[in-house]
Formats: structure tokens, sequence, C-alpha cells
């Protein structure tokens, strides 16, 4: 033996000892001598392999040598040769002893104070709380000679404790295991109380008998999800023994009871100690009073109690005394703590509490804490009591102060999704595991994680970990950690827990009988067909119609703000039948910020984006992300068209393709509009973008396809230019695409050749954009080109210097204004440019003659294009005072005076309007009047079309349309007529400065 020793502390090292040279001393120390099978082979021998397996083999070999001196010294009494023979043998004893000597050395310390209570760890095995109970007030009831019954308590407590923690730490699966030991160790906690009790009705004597006293276990107490080392939270509720009897009496002698009690559990003895009794969580705090009645109590959470304070009995239960008093307390108080949800800025509070809550961890313990810090436990327990608070006031089966409990409950029924409910749950085992383990240790009240190597090496060994083990544990952690404040500030800040507490205990359960009353009140025009949209939504007990039931009370609110409520919900139903059975859809209005609500205004307020994404309604997906409601630019709505069509083989395909991208965008845009997001120049220029984008995508399909069927280069470089209002990128939701078509034959092709081509290109690139399909169809409008229709559709650069060298007449300069490039070749276009600028900013103005015939063609299109029936005073760009009055006022003055006034060579007509002001060319007031008209025409005729799903070119007559439309534009509900009058007011203005600044009226 004596030349094996020098090589023992290198097979202690590999089997995981931290100090092996201590641990070979110790080994060989003669109190272990009986255990040891072979010491020459320290590294096979059982006993040290069985240690080898647990957190911390040298803390838990130092305990073994002193639990076997203690055992020896006690003889008989503790059994040394049965804890021998436990010991010897591998398996199942020998393991729970180790197991619990490498986990704690309080637990260590307590057996080798009493060598006895080794057999409570060999043969632990799960209890009743009623046993537990019995074991404990039997333990003082009969304390044993020379023991105090507070010693009895605390002896049969930690003799308890060894057995928990037995099954607790020798299992392969703690996380697992955690609700077991949880409800365990709170039964223990119950069992201490009464037994407590029964030892404080001693002491008080016959007095006790005047009162009937319940304790009501708080906390983590009550919800049966005790630590090893907590306080332990309680209320005292308390009644006079017999009906009519002193009720002042009857508090005192309960005061003094509860008094007794929380010395009796709180203080320290010879035998140790137990843990703190907190009664702080009574009404008024501990400024209260220790005892109430039941009264009292009700009395209390009726007139003066805070949102925190009813969380806070979402978890109380009865554990000790009287249960039949306890028991009525609960039932009392949990109407009260189901409604607290409806208290105003009841989510605003708790999301406040949980603020200070973490605003109060003490700086140096911020990255430690367990319990109280970002991504700790709290962040759990506020989230799911939050929700459970939200939604149990329709749904009992949410209603349990158990946290995993209720977390699975939550899931069950769609509140909460079932990957993040299990995300939760996995971390809620892993943090209350380290809390437990960290506790257990040394039995001290702690939620810190550790900072010593050894701890943490300890600690990860305890969680299964062997290589690495405290870096491994501490990463395993930090992970759990971001992933529980990740899914706890997206599920505690949903906007829709605050919309689902505003409603009233009626308005939040969709019964038939509710639904249709609430229907009628909020102004629904048709409430049976409502109804039956929401019976098709919820009906069943899948999960989709579980969360459906969460969403529509709330979303029925949000569509009834809109003037055509009716409409929203059908949209809605349509559009939840096309996707509601996928992962993310209602998930997404669940829980991503303010889809759902974003979702419900569009809607009621939209036929045209309710269409656009019946059509599309994947499109629903960015309502749910940051920054979602922006409407692209033109190179990345562009990028994502040119990838959509680079997909599919066929022309056709390709162009349908970027067409669906188009109508996305157009929903963006729409939402984004609808919300306010974006200004009116804004809006312009993002349709004109995207129609720009799609001209682009299309002409290069349809040139690759041309190059394709030839087999060579095409014969041209081609050109669209904007007009109109395209080419200002101030497009409206209801306008054509107006162009022109410009090519450039290549060096060397045939110029008859290459028109017929570019030709052939032009007119597919029209067919393809007039497709029917799901997306609104794209109306090419090439009526401005040279000679107007009778033209030819497209023409090469050459040809149309020719045109306006020798034939351009005014109206086309006046139309020029506005052209723009806007897709194809850009050298090409720049070269237009060159052509075109000295034909639309003439040098030297306008003669009289030409001005004229500019005012001749404007009195003539007053007259001639005005649809039959239509009101001068209302068409919004016809009629008097509107966009055709300001447009072609404007456009007199560029004509006029461009070639001297730089700022009024631009195609937009917001900016010459302004740069014709800055330059003194109008008056400030016309400037303003026109101005305001060419605003307002354009925000109605965008209001119009988004209300009704078509063109609307005049102030309806019908109010509730004209109501629709001045709800788009952020005016108050039924605001129609003022609308309506304003519209006249304002063109009523223009029409006067139109006149003088056209006509020299």
């Amino acid at each position: 033996m004596t030349a094996r020793m020098p090589s023992v502390p290198g097979d202690l090292t590999r089997l995981g000892f931290a100090d092996p040279r201590r641990a070979s001393i110790l080994v060989a120390d003669p109190a272990l001598a009986p255990l040891v099978h072979d010491r020459e082979r320290v590294e096979t021998d059982g006993l040290a392999v069985g240690l080898s397996r647990v957190a911390d083999p040298d803390q838990a070999l130092l305990s073994l040598v002193r639990l076997m001196e203690s055992a020896t010294r006690a003889g008989a009494v503790a059994d040394v040769d049965g804890l021998v023979a436990a010991l010897r043998a591998s398996g199942r004893d020998r393991d729970r002893l180790l197991s619990v000597l490498g986990a704690s050395t309080a637990l260590g310390d307590h057996l080798v104070a009493r060598p006895a209570h080794w057999k409570a760890v060999t043969e632990a095995f799960p209890l009743e709380v009623e046993e537990r109970i019995d074991l404990l007030t039997t333990a003082v009831r009969e304390p044993g000679e020379g023991t105090s019954p507070e010693d009895a308590l605390r002896i049969e407590y930690r003799r308890q404790l060894l057995g928990i923690a037995a099954l607790d730490v020798s299992r392969p699966d703690p996380q697992q295991r955690l609700p077991e030991t949880a409800s365990a160790l709170a039964d223990l906690a119950e069992a201490a109380l009464e037994a407590a009790l029964v030892v404080a009705r001693a002491q008080v004597g016959a007095a006790a008998d005047s009162c009937r006293l319940a304790v009501i276990g708080m906390g983590k107490t009550g919800g049966r999800e005790l630590n090893y080392i907590s306080d332990v939270d309680v209320i005292f509720v308390a009644e006079p023994a017999e009906e009519g009897g002193d009720e002042d009496a009857a508090i005192a002698a309960a005061t003094d009871l509860a008094t007794r009690l929380i010395r009796i559990c709180s203080s320290s003895t010879a035998a140790g100690s137990l843990w703190q009794v907190d009664p702080a969580l009574r009404p008024e705090g501990k400024n209260g009073p220790l005892v109430r009645t039941l009264e009292s109590h009700l009395s209390y959470y009726e007139r003066w109690a805070k949102t925190w304070e009813f969380q806070a009995l979402l978890k109380a239960r009865p554990v000790a005394g009287d249960r039949a008093l306890g028991r009525a307390y609960v039932d009392a108080v949990a109407p009260l703590v189901w409604s607290a949800a409806s208290r105003e800025n009841f989510v605003e509070d708790v999301q406040a509490m949980r603020r200070r809550v973490e605003d109060h961890v003490p700086a140096a313990e911020a990255d430690r804490q367990l319990k109280l810090g970002r991504g700790g436990l709290r962040d759990i327990e506020f989230s799911v009591q939050l929700l459970q608070l939200v939604h149990g006031r329709a749904d009992s089966s949410l209603r349990s102060g158990t946290t995993l409990t209720a977390l699975g409950a939550l899931a069950r029924g769609g509140y909460v999704g079932r990957e993040e409910a299990q995300t939760l749950a996995t971390a809620y085992r892993l943090l209350r595991t380290l809390e437990h383990r960290i506790q257990l240790h040394r039995l001290r009240r702690t939620h810190l994680m550790p900072t010593s190597e050894s701890d943490l090496r300890c600690l990860g060994r305890a969680l299964g970990h062997t290589r690495d083990a405290g870096e491994a544990v501490v990463a395993q952690w930090r992970t759990a950690a971001r992933e529980v404040r990740r899914l706890h500030e997206r599920i505690f800040y949903r906007p829709l827990l605050s919309a689902v507490a505003r409603l009233g205990p009626d308005e939040v359960r969709l019964t038939p009988e509710a639904a249709r009353e609430r229907l009628a009140a909020l102004g629904f025009r048709d409430p049976k067909g409502a109804l039956r949209h929401l019976e098709a939504l919820t009906d069943g007990v899948s999960r989709r119609a579980a969360i459906q039931r969460q969403l529509l009370p709330v979303m029925l609110g949000w569509f009834a703000d809109e003037a055509d409520p009716d409409a929203g919900l059908l949209a809605f139903r349509r559009i939840s039948d096309e996707l509601g059975t996928t992962h993310w859809y209602l998930r997404l209005l669940r829980d991503e910020g303010s889809a759902a609500e974003r979702l419900a205004h569009t809607l009621g307020r939209s036929r045209y984006a309710a269409e656009l994404l019946e059509r599309g309604p994947e499109s629903v997906q960015f309502l749910g992300e940051s920054g979602g409601l922006r409407p692209r630019t033109r190179d990345e709505v562009e990028t994502r068209m040119r990838g959509a069509a680079k997909r599919k083989d066929d022309p056709e395909q390709a162009v349908l393709a970027a067409r669906a991208v188009r109508r996305t965008e157009l929903f963006r845009i729409a939402v984004a509009s609808l919300l306010g997001q974006v200004s009116l120049d804004e809006l312009g220029q993002a349709l004109a973008d995207v129609t720009g984008a799609l001209l682009e995508v299309t002409l290069e399909v349809v040139v690759a396809r041309v190059e394709e069927q030839t087999g060579e280069p095409a014969l041209s470089r081609h050109l669209v230019v904007g007009m109109g209002r395209l080419g200002g990128g101030e497009s409206s939701f209801g306008s054509d695409a107006d162009v022109m078509f410009v090519h450039d034959p290549v060096e060397g092709a045939d110029t008859r050749a290459a028109q017929e081509q570019a030709l052939q290109v032009v007119k597919e690139l029209i067919r393809l954009l007039g497709l029917a399909a799901p997306d609104p169809k794209v109306e090419v409008d090439a009526g401005l080109r040279p000679e107007g229709k009778n033209g030819p559709l497209t023409r090469s650069l050459e040809s149309y210097r020719s045109y306006y060298e020798r034939w351009s007449l005014v109206w086309e300069a006046q139309a020029l204004l506005r052209a723009a490039p806007v897709a194809g070749d850009a050298e090409l276009g720049e070269r237009f440019l060159e052509l075109i600028d000295p034909i639309r900013w003439p040098e030297g103005g306008l003669d009289a003659g030409q001005v004229r015939e500019i005012r001749t063609l404007k009195a003539r299109m007053e007259s001639e294009r005005l649809p039959r029936g239509a009101d001068r005073k209302t068409h919004f760009k016809l009629g008097h005072g509107g966009l055709s009055d300001v447009e072609w006022c404007v456009q007199l003055i560029q004509l006029e005076h461009a070639h001297e006034v730089e700022g009024l060579r631009t195609t937009s007509t917001r900016a010459a309007l302004a740069a014709a002001q800055a330059a003194g060319l109008i008056a400030a007031e016309d400037a303003a009047a026109l101005g305001e008209a060419w605003r307002l025409a354009s925000e109605m005729r965008n209001a119009g079309l988004l209300s009704r799903g078509r063109p609307v070119d005049s102030v309806p007559s019908d109010l509730r349309d004209a109501d629709a439309m001045a709800r788009i534009m952020g005016l108050p509900p039924q605001s129609g007529q003022e609308l309506a009058n304003r519209y006249r007011r304002v063109a009523r203005r223009a029409r006067h400065a139109a006149e003088h600044v056209f006509y020299d009226s």
C-alpha cells in the first residue's frame, strides 16, 4: 500500500476532486476503513466513484468522515452497522447519502449532529401534506425528554428536509423534478406553521379558544412553489369562536397567537432555525393590524387596496389554522382578484411595479440576480400573473397560484404561444433549480449567482455539467436569461393586454347574447350578420378559436371606431379563414406590438386596403414589424420585384410576381397613409416609385424575352418617361401611369426594324401590366405622346427631336413640364431631358398668342371634359378651384418664367408653386389659396378611394361616405358635412385666385 500511495492524488484528480492531496488523506482516515474496499485502487473503489458523481466530492468526503466519526460515537442510536452497509453497497442508498453530503454543507452538519437521521435520506419517499402535518404536530406535542417543543419542531423539520433534498439531488433530472420539490417544501412549511400554531395555542392557554384563526399562505408558499430557504409570506384572518362572540377579545387572542407563531418559526434556538415568517402582505402592510376579521379584510380590499395587492392575492390559499375560515377568506377575495384587471390603469400599474422592482436591485447585484434582475424569475412570474389577471376574468382555467401550472394553462388556452411557453417553463425550471442548489449549499437565503470558481464548479456539476462546469453553468444561465427577457418584453408589454383589461366583465365574454347586444351598441349596422362572423371565428375548441376569443372582444371596439365596422369584421373573417391555420398569423396579432389594432382600424377604415389584403393576406406580417409601415425606397422595391421576377421562367408569371410585390407595397403605403405615418408628398413619391419600379422590371422582362426569341441583342435601348402625376412624383392611389415611350436604335441597327421591335416591346409591356390578376391593374396611358392617340406608341429619340422642332404645339410643351424618366436606359433619359428642356422652359417665355391658346384650351377642357351631372363646385379635378385650376396656373407661370427662375424647373406642382411665390410671380394670398386647394383635393381623392375601394371624383353627397373620408383624414367622427363645407370654401377661394393668376382677372 505504501508504494501505491503517491499515485492516489492522481486517481482522485481523475475522479473530479478539486483538492486530491487533501482527499487522499481523508480517504485514508480510519473512520472510513469500513467503507473503502481497496485502498490500493482508489480510482476503481466504489466509494470514490460514488463521490465522483456528486456536486462537490471534496465536501462530501469531508462530511462523510465526520458523519462516520459521529455515528461511531453515537453507537447503536445511529445504527452504525446499517449506515456502513448502506455506504458499502453500490445503489440508491449510497447515492442518496453521498449526493446530499455533496450538495449541502448545512445538511451535512445536521447529520453529523444527529447521525441517526441518515435513514431520513436513504428511506425518503414523497409524503402528502397531511402526513407531514401529523409528523410535525406529533413532534411538538411529544418533544421528548429535555427537548422543548420549539426544538422538536426544528429537529423534525430538518429531518423531513433531508428526505426532500435526498429525492431532489439524487435524481439525474433535477429541473424536471422541480415542481415536486417546490411543492414538497411548501407542504413542509405548511406543516411547520400548523405545528407552530399548536405550540402557540399551548402557550396562550384558554384564551386561544375564544377565536378562530386562519393562516393564509401567500407568495411561493401559497403557490406551492417554495424554495429551500425563503421567507414564508402569510396573512392572518380571525373570527370569534362562537357566532355573536366578542370580536375585540377574539382579535386580541388571535393577535397573540399570530405573534407567537411568528416568533416560534422565525427565532433561532440551539436546534437551529426554520425561516422568517413575513406578514407584510397584509392590508396596510407593516403599518396595519396583524390580524383582521374577514369583513375587515374585504372592506379594505374593496375601498383601499392597490393593484399589487390583488396581484399578491392571486396565490392566496389556507395553510394553517381554521381551514373553513381560510377557505371562506379565499372564496371572498377571489371575485376581487379576478375583477382587478378592470381597474383603471391596471396593466400600466403592474408594468410600472415590475420596473420599480428592477430599479431597486443594487447595482453590484444586478448582473448576478436570479430572481429580481433582467431575465430573472420575476420577469417570468410577472408575465404569467399579468396574463392570468387580464384573461382569467373570463377563463377560470387560468386561476392557478402555481407559475408552471398557470403557464401551461395559458399555453393551452392560446394566450401565449406554445413555443414561448415551453421556453419560459424551461427557463423557470433552470432558474429555480439554480436558486435551490445555491440555497441548499449552506441553507442560506440568497438569489445571487456565486462568483468563486469553486462554488460555480460545484453548481455546474449539480446541474450535470462535467467539463468546465463553472463556465458551462454560467453560459447556460445567461442564455436562459436573455430568452426570458426577450419574451418578457414581448408578452408583458403587449398592447393587447391593456385593451383587454379596459373591457368590462360582460364585454370580455363573447356569449351570443352579450355579443349581440354589444354589436348593436357599438354601431354595427347588421348585428346578426356580424354575430355569424364571430361564431364562425370563435366556434370550437381549437387553438385558433381560443386565440380569436381573446382578440375579438377588443377588436370589435377597434372596428367600431371606424365608419364601416361591418365591412371591417367581414374582411377580418375572410383573412382569418385564409391565414388562420398558419403558424404565425394569430400569434402575430396576439403578441406583436400593435398589429391587431392596426389591422382592425385598417379593415374598418379602408375597403381598398382590405381588398389588397384579401388578395394577398401574407402582407399582414409587416403590421408587426419594426419599421414595417415605412414605404420602401425605389431601389428596395425594384430589387424585390426583380428577385421575384427572376424566379419565374415565363414572362407572364414573372411580371405577375413583380405585380404581387407591388400589391404588397400598395398595402404598406395604404396602411401608412391611414395611420398618418406619411405626408402627402411622401405618399405621392412612394406611389410613383412603386409604379416606376414595376415599369422598370417589366421592361427588363420583355426585352429579355425579345432577345431570347431572336437570339440577338435588342435593336434599341428603351426609355419610359413618366408624365403627369407620375412624372411629378405626386401619384395618388387612383392614378394611371401616364407615360411616353422612347427608344434609341443601337449603332448599325436598321431604323425600320428597330421601330418595329420597339413597338412590339411597348405593346407587350402594356399587355403584361394589364393582365387580370389579384393585384390592381396598371393602366398605362400614353395619350400625352406627340400627336396623341393618333401618333406611334414609341418613337426614336431622333424622331422626337424632329417632331418637336417642326410640329410641337403649346399644349405638348405644357405636358412636358412634368416629364421625367421613370424606367429604362439612364443615359437615354438624360439625352431626352436635354432635348425637351428648351421646349418646356422656352427662352423668353410665351408670346401673347400662346398664352391665349393655353387659356382657350383650359376653357374648352372645363366645358367639354366635366362628366355629365358633375357639380363644378365639388369636382376634385375639373371643378372650380380643383386640381386642374391649380396645375394650369402653375404650369402657365412655368412656361412664362422657368427660363429665368431656376426654382420653376421642377416637375412638382407644389414645389413650383412655392418657387413662384418666392420669386414674386404670384401673391402670397393666391399661392396659399391654390396650395391649400391642391392639397385638400389630393387628400380627399386619396381618402375617397381608400374608403370605398374605387375612385371618388367629387365630394360625396352621402354623409356616411363623407364621414368615412373625414376619419381617414384624421378628423373626428361625424365630420363629413364639415369636410364637405370646408372643401367648398377652399375651392371657392382657389377659383378666385386662379381667375386672378390664370386669366389676369
